[in-house]
């Protein structure tokens, strides 16, 4: 196991006691506000370009990667999506046991995509929120070096499309434990590694920007 691995499950400690704290509600999850989490789970589900609703041809995969307590399938549901086909994964055995209790007829896989031998079955669409927004205790070129090894693993197993988001440098403070990625160091790395095909989003009011990366 490396540094940066044995760091980042620390990450995963950090949410799993937030559960034990608060159960299953967005502070369950280390989400502040339920609003501004409802939010987040309506701008990832932009990352899909819409086609014709409610036909079987027009049905789409939706992994949700990171997806802690299933609220991002509750979401869903509430806004009438059963377009979507969803399966969620975690690395959390506690997450993903709870949703496998909450949502007995759904797919959940619990894996670490940097393991080597693993396979995620790929998806249409795979969206990422809260996975890349704490570092913890990990510096910054530790999380980056993290989160440029899951990018560029997930992107493959993504047919059209990927989202995830991180904090913003365009704040009035940054927080040691949050992770403030900058737009040109991420343009960087998505025109060289991932796709030249990408969309910043920083127009839903919070302290953070979601990213799109398309095919």
């Amino acid at each position: 196991m490396s540094i940066i691995t044995a760091n980042y499950n620390s990450i995963v400690q950090h949410y799993e006691s937030c559960l034990d704290i608060f159960g299953d509600t967005h502070r369950g999850v280390d989400w502040p506000n339920e609003a501004d989490a409802e939010t987040r789970y309506r701008v990832m589900l932009e990352l899909i370009r819409e086609g014709k609703k409610g036909t079987v041809e027009e049905r789409m995969s939706l992994l949700d990667f990171g997806c802690g307590a299933g609220h991002m399938l509750e979401y869903l549901t509430k806004v009438n999506r059963a377009d979507i086909d969803y399966v969620g994964l975690d690395m959390s055995r506690k997450f993903i046991e709870l949703c496998r209790q909450k949502f007995p007829s759904t797919t959940f896989l619990c894996a670490d995509i940097l393991e080597v031998g693993i396979q995620i079955p790929s998806s249409d669409y795979v969206v990422m929120n809260g996975v890349f927004t704490e570092k913890r205790a990990l510096s910054f070129a530790e999380m980056f070096d993290y989160f440029r090894d899951v990018v560029r693993k997930v992107f493959p197993i993504a047919r059209r499309g990927m989202a995830f988001n991180v904090m913003s440098k365009h704040v009035d403070w940054e927080r040691d434990d949050l992770f403030h990625l900058p737009f040109d160091m991420l343009a960087d790395f998505l025109r060289n590694e991932i796709s030249r095909n990408y969309q910043f989003r920083a127009d839903y009011g919070l302290y953070e920007y979601t990213c799109y990366v398309y095919r």
